[in-house]
Order: C-alpha cells, then sequence, then structure tokens
C-alpha cells in the first residue's frame, strides 16, 4: 500500500508534505471525521454523551489525559481506539529508533545524515498501528523501561557517556511522533513516576545524570483508579498536575446501552434470546448495585460478557446431553442460575459477608429475573399458563429437558403466541425459542408466587400453591 507514495526527502517536498506534530494530525483528523460524519471512536458503547465528548475535547485542546474508573469501564480500550484517528501511513527516517520525521529529524546522527544526503536521503513509512505503546504499571518497572538507560556495550566500544548513541531508548521515547499509555499509573512507584516529569512538561529525556535534549512529540494516557488518584492515593501532586484533562469513565448508564454492549462483545456459542440477556443485564446491574457488594472495587462489563457465554455454554451442554445438534442450542432462564457459582470470583463482597456468596448472587438474579418477567409481560392474561398446574398438575423443564417434552406438556396454550411476541421472539420462533419463552412464564409465576416450584438432578417442576 506504500508502492506509490515518496521514497525520497525531495519527492517527500514535491508531494506537499509539511511536518506536523502528533497533536495536531490527531486534531485534524478528528475534526475530518466530524465533518464528514464518520465514527470517530467505533466499538465505544455508553459514553457517546458523556466521555467521549470530554475525549475530543481534551485531543483538540492538544492535552494528555488521564482516564479515571472502576474496574472493566473499556478504559483500555477507549485509549486504542485513539490510534484509529492518526494518519494511516506516516514517513520516519528509515531505521530511527524515534520514529523521526524526514523533515524533522532529532538525533545529532540523523541531522548529519540528513544534510550529507540532502534531497536523496531515503523515506520509510510506518503504518499507524506501529504508533502505539503500552506499558502496564507494575511495581517492578524501572526508569530504563520508560524512559531508557545508558547500554554498558555501546560505551566499551569507545563512545563517551555523554553521546546519545551510548543510549538505549525505553518505550516512551520508542513511541516518539505516536501515542503512549500508561495502565494504573499509580502502581508505580513514586521515583518512576518523577521520570515522567519532563517527559509531560518540558518534552525530553534525562538518562543517568545528564540532559539529553531530544524533544518528544507523544501524546501520552493514562488510567487509573479514582481510589489510587485521589489526595490520598499514591500519585505525586507533580505529575498529576502535568495532565491536561482527567476524565472520569462509568458503565453503562442505562440499561439498553449494557445491552448493546453485551450483544456486541459476547461470542455466544449457542442462541440466547433477548429476555434471557435483559436478565443477564440487569443482574450484572443489581450486583453493582448491592450493598453486599464492595462499591470501590466496581462490578466489570466483563462480568454480565461472561454471565451470557456461560448461559450460551449451559444451553449447548444440554443439547449434547440430549443428543441433539449445536443448531437446535437456545440458552433458558434455568440456564442463568450456574453463573452463581461460576462468576462469583469476579466479585468483590463486603468483608461482613462471607459465605454467602452464592445465596446473595441467587437472590439477586431472582430479582433481575423478576423485574425483566415484570417489564416484558405486564399487562398480558397469562391465567393459561396457572390453569396448566391447576388440580396437582406439574409442568417440567430444566436442564435435562428437551423443548420438544416442554411444548408437549403446554399444549396449545391459549395466549402463547402473544408471549412470544412479546419477548422478542417473532412470528415464527423455533421450538427452542418457543421452549425458553414457556419457561420464563412459568419462572416469572413462581417468583410472583402464583406457583411452587421444586428443583433437583437437572429438572424442574412447577406447580400449584395451593
Amino acid at each position: 500500500m506504500t508502492e506509490n507514495l515518496p521514497r525520497t526527502v525531495g519527492e517527500l517536498r514535491a508531494a506537499g508534505y509539511t511536518y506536523r506534530t502528533v497533536k495536531e494530525e490527531l486534531r485534524a483528523n478528528l475534526l475530518e471525521r466530524m465533518r464528514t460524519g464518520q465514527s470517530r471512536f467505533p466499538g465505544i458503547v455508553g459514553y457517546d454523551q458523556t466521555v467521549l465528548p470530554e475525549v475530543e475535547r481534551a485531543i483538540l485542546a492538544g492535552h494528555d489525559m488521564v482516564l479515571l474508573g472502576e474496574r472493566g469501564q473499556g478504559k483500555t480500550r477507549l485509549i486504542r481506539s485513539l490510534v484509529d484517528l492518526l494518519d494511516e501511513w506516516t514517513p520516519v527516517i528509515p531505521g530511527s529508533e524515534l520514529n523521526e520525521h524526514p523533515l524533522h529529524p532529532l538525533t545529532p546522527s540523523s541531522r548529519r545524515a540528513a544534510a550529507e544526503s540532502g534531497d536523496e536521503a531515503p523515506v520509510a513509512w510506518l503504518h499507524r498501528s506501529m504508533r502505539y505503546g503500552e506499558k502496564l504499571a507494575t511495581p517492578d518497572t524501572s526508569v530504563g523501561d520508560l524512559v531508557g538507560d545508558v547500554d554498558p556495550i555501546r560505551v566499551a566500544q569507545g563512545r563517551t557517556l555523554g553521546d546519545p548513541e551510548t543510549i538505549h531508548f525505553g518505550l516512551v521515547p520508542r513511541t516518539n511522533r505516536g501515542i503512549f499509555a500508561v495502565n494504573e499509573l499509580p502502581d508505580l512507584a513514586e521515583r518512576i513516576q518523577v521520570s515522567l516529569l519532563n517527559v509531560l512538561e518540558e518534552r525530553d529525556i534525562q538518562i543517568r545524570g545528564y540532559q539529553l535534549r531530544l524533544p518528544l512529540d507523544v501524546l501520552l494516557v493514562a488510567s487509573a483508579n479514582p481510589e489510587d488518584y485521589t489526595n490520598r492515593g499514591r500519585i505525586i501532586t507533580p505529575l498529576k498536575d502535568r495532565f491536561g484533562a482527567e476524565i472520569r469513565t462509568h458503565y453503562p448508564l442505562e440499561l439498553d446501552l449494557e445491552l448493546d454492549l453485551v450483544r456486541q462483545e459476547a461470542a455466544l456459542v449457542a442462541a440466547v434470546p433477548d429476555h434471557v440477556l435483559e436478565v443477564v443485564v440487569r443482574f450484572a446491574r443489581a450486583v453493582r448495585e448491592s450493598p453486599s457488594v464492595d462499591a470501590r472495587s466496581g462490578v466489570s462489563a466483563r462480568f454480565p460478557i461472561a454471565a451470557a457465554e456461560t448461559v450460551a455454554a449451559a444451553a449447548l451442554r444440554r443439547s449434547g446431553l440430549l443428543g441433539l445438534g449445536a443448531d437446535e442450542a437456545v440458552a433458558r432462564i434455568g440456564d442463568a442460575e450456574s453463573v452463581t457459582s461460576t462468576l462469583r470470583g469476579k466479585v468483590e463482597f463486603e468483608s461482613g459477608e462471607e459465605g454467602r456468596e452464592i445465596e446473595i448472587l441467587g437472590h439477586l438474579l431472582r430479582t433481575a429475573t423478576a423485574e425483566t418477567f415484570r417489564a416484558r409481560l405486564a399487562g398480558l392474561d397469562l391465567s393459561s399458563f396457572v390453569n396448566l398446574v391447576a388440580e396437582g398438575e406439574i409442568v417440567e423443564t430444566g436442564e435435562l429437558v428437551p423443548a420438544d417434552e416442554i411444548l408437549r406438556q403446554v399444549g396449545t396454550l391459549p395466549g402463547l403466541a402473544k408471549v412470544l411476541d412479546r419477548l422478542g421472539l417473532g412470528d415464527a420462533p423455533t421450538r427452542g425459542e418457543a421452549a425458553a419463552g414457556v419457561e420464563f412464564v412459568l419462572e416469572g409465576l413462581h417468583l410472583t408466587r402464583r406457583m411452587s416450584k421444586v428443583s433437583g438432578e437437572g429438572r424442574t417442576m412447577y406447580g400449584s400453591r395451593e
């Protein structure tokens, strides 16, 4: 794709290329996408009216930024999406460790080569995917990792310590003319945070006691937990002061937005009807708001995604146990019970709730199911379902009961078509989808105290409360 691009500095100038900083580049490309109506942050859900406008203002202002939020709020994905705002291809000096622009060389060796070769100096092209650097802050991160260190081998070859060519550059200068991200910034030791002060303000680097005046061209973006970034946190005040924008992220504010996120991210191995996905999302939001859960830790957006995938896997497992094809696997509300045990490790409970984790999650799942039942089926006459279990009859569902068996038990049921329509299963649902709708109604009637329920050994029996 770079065959028709300039190959020398002379061709580069003739083609009208000029040097511009990475922040100028991001600003110009963002404005162009605004003018054309093109998507600016594809794949980012739930931030259109809150976080993204603040990010856009920071980019337009040319500010380094820090994103504050609990785990699983999409901070890293948002940071990585900034790369799409860079030019697809950018000219560089071939072999340059710092991705130097051919019209703006930085190091003494590059300036000498540019003066000697003039317009015949060669030009290489770098794709925007290679202009992004990222480091997860850990306590063992060193100044050398981020900024650089003296290379003893080069010193042994006869170069002096003041020679820039003795430097082995770290991750930040190697991302020159690009975007560098530090995840969980407060986890850096304070002395390592100090090494970033010059990078953020003066845009130069200091290595081993002497100052190397190499003006870096980099957008620095960091992520942090608000608890660690406050005055009581582990971030030094001068570093905090150097970020131009502090942007708070959040979990999806609306149910529909979190549903969209789960649909976008979950890799489902079986069909999961909308009403089952809604239960999963309501469950995640209930866990997030529960007083039994540590609010400072948060409940990641990965929780409902993993829950949806677990529900789909439970449906596929049933299909395998019953000897059915994978294409016949459809999740039912009973499959959601499996998430309370498999996903409890994703939730940090308050210290007083030890030993009650599954009990708490089970209660919240039942609450989410009842809320979805009322939201989806309010106003419908469900007396025909209640009449199924009149006079001691039962309806058997569960993990080991095939869809055909559930539908045989209910037969031609008045009002079933309206129920399936309300659940979004359409005019011609499959037998698996119809069985999922029936089981959801039975569970909802049980939770609203209009049916009894007994479970065991992969089977669930619904009967009259009398």
